[in-house]
């Protein structure tokens, strides 16, 4: 079993990253959660005040990070929060509204990713990633691009994927290898959300021979199958994991961050 301290941060090129992220999903009603999308949409997306409150619950939990993307209400509800400690910000670059189930890549990559940068370099992001329906275009000229863009404001820069098969497969190929040093990916042991039919222990261990293959500081999310999976669960299954550093997790209340990030923060 693998055993992972996220009461520690990750010292990588000289900065200190917390292990454990607050996840945006819930905050923006991402449509992959079904009916619970509404719900969120009226209780979060549109309602900055609720997100603050959760933003500051879970900081008085002793998370210390969160995933930002350029949304308006998201960035407000982050400025509503308490200042009495800053968060690490993790960005997401060239957020688009892309259906997962049938990707429009196309579309996604004309989002305007340059104002994103400004944006999140304006919140001091540590660390910014490409957002997973341009980094699984797999247009190696323009993910250059947006890497080199992201170094030259002083962040550290990394790639989101939806398929953490077919992607790593790639970039252990590419010619943007060298040019990002986070990977952020969806794990879970039901396999939802990820590109595989099944995610049993043949497919679990092809996976960790390609992401330490792959040699990046790689972050989890999808972890409770986007709240299909309970907490106790999931965190015993990422306790097995033998590539995590970083995990983000989507909150959608006080009581939830209560309940998952006293669990996620006790393995």
């Amino acid at each position: 079993m693998v055993i992972i301290i996220f009461k520690e941060n990750l010292i990588f090129k000289e900065k200190e990253i917390p292990r454990i992220i607050l996840g945006f999903a819930p905050f923006t009603g991402e449509n992959y959660f079904g009916h619970r999308s509404r719900l969120y949409h009226l209780d979060l997306e549109i309602n900055s005040e609720n997100v603050a409150k959760i933003i500051n619950k879970s900081k008085e939990l002793g998370i210390k990070s969160i995933n930002l993307i350029n949304h308006s209400n998201l960035i407000k509800s982050y400025q509503k929060s308490g200042n009495d400690e800053k968060l690490v910000i993790i960005g997401t670059i060239g957020k688009s509204d892309i259906d997962y189930v049938n990707p429009n890549y196309e579309k996604a990559k004309k989002v305007d990713w340059e104002k994103d940068i400004k944006v999140l370099e304006n919140l001091n992001s540590e660390i910014m990633l490409v957002d997973e329906f341009i980094t699984d275009s797999y247009d190696w000229d323009l993910l250059k691009d947006i890497l080199t863009k992201i170094k030259e404001k002083g962040s550290l820069a990394g790639l989101i994927t939806a398929y953490p098969f077919k992607t790593t497969k790639k970039l252990i190929n590419s010619p943007i290898l060298d040019l990002f040093d986070f990977y952020m990916i969806p794990v879970n042991k039901l396999g939802y959300m990820m590109d595989t039919k099944s995610f049993m222990k043949e497919k679990r261990n092809k996976l960790s021979k390609l992401i330490n293959q792959l040699d990046k500081k790689i972050i989890i999310n999808k972890i409770l199958a986007c709240g299909i999976q309970q907490p106790e669960e999931a965190f015993n299954f990422l306790k097995t994991l033998d590539y995590v550093d970083m995990v983000a997790i989507g909150i959608a209340s006080k009581q939830e961050a209560e309940k998952d990030f006293k669990l996620l923060k006790e393995i």
